[in-house]
């Protein structure tokens, strides 16, 4: 049985993913699955997590590419509907010749690179949807002998943090940004960044709970031209 300690944090741990649940699905209700039978409390959290921030990049994804439509275009006949399906289809594809095969954090630099020649929204969204696979261990779902590693789950905020600074600051020779993002007038891409980060933070503070595991923070600034390993 479950001691007062425990069965908090494990109510703790329901409700968060309740929560998590209702703005994934917004507000429809989840039909009991079998396989759910086959899940801990924190492998129905992370699934919930994985949900949630995949929807994330699809929409931050979408908003970049209206945003920035001449990325598209370098790809004649790519339509934006390809890219998600590139970016988010499962089982996820991790190499794309047109990014040199590059993918995760390894992938982000193209996209701020002035000798770079392609869609340089692709290639930050499969940074950014990259780093978020890694650090879930390339997992769409979790059961109960499936581990989670609270390190990667904050390497990856922190490089989020470390992207969201690029998209704002990287400037061309001309004074333009590589991608146009937030305007005085529209922080969506800001909202959208925070609100990924936090949902990293959250689950590597959830996994070193629930583990026992600490997490080694290290001193990463914003600015640092280094990512994180995932």
């Amino acid at each position: 049985m479950h001691g007062p300690k425990q069965t908090r944090r494990i109510l703790g741990l329901l409700l968060t993913g309740l929560l998590l649940g209702g703005c994934a699905a917004s507000g429809n209700e989840r039909p009991f699955q079998f396989k759910n039978l086959g899940k801990s409390e924190i492998d129905m959290v992370a699934d919930l997590h994985v949900e949630t921030v995949t929807h994330l990049a699809r929409e931050l994804a979408i908003k970049l590419y209206k945003r920035n439509p001449r990325e598209l275009a370098k790809v004649p006949g790519m339509t934006i509907e390809r890219r998600l399906e590139l970016l988010l289809n499962s089982p996820r594809l991790i190499t794309h010749p047109e990014l040199n095969n590059l993918y995760a954090e390894k992938a982000v630099p193209l996209a701020f690179d002035p000798a770079f020649q392609g869609d340089r929204v692709f290639a930050l969204m499969v940074g950014i949807t990259g780093m978020l696979h890694a650090s879930y261990s390339y997992r769409d779902e979790f059961y109960m002998l499936n581990e989670m590693d609270q390190q990667k789950l904050y390497n990856c905020a922190r490089n989020l943090e470390a992207v969201a600074w690029r998209l704002n600051t990287y400037r061309q020779e001309n004074g333009e940004p590589f991608l146009y993002a937030n305007s005085p007038t529209n922080l969506s891409y800001e909202r959208i960044m925070s609100k990924l980060i936090a949902h990293q933070d959250m689950m590597a503070k959830i996994v070193s709970d629930s583990s026992n595991r600490a997490i080694n923070t290290v001193v990463h600034g914003i600015a640092s031209t280094t990512l994180l390993p995932i």
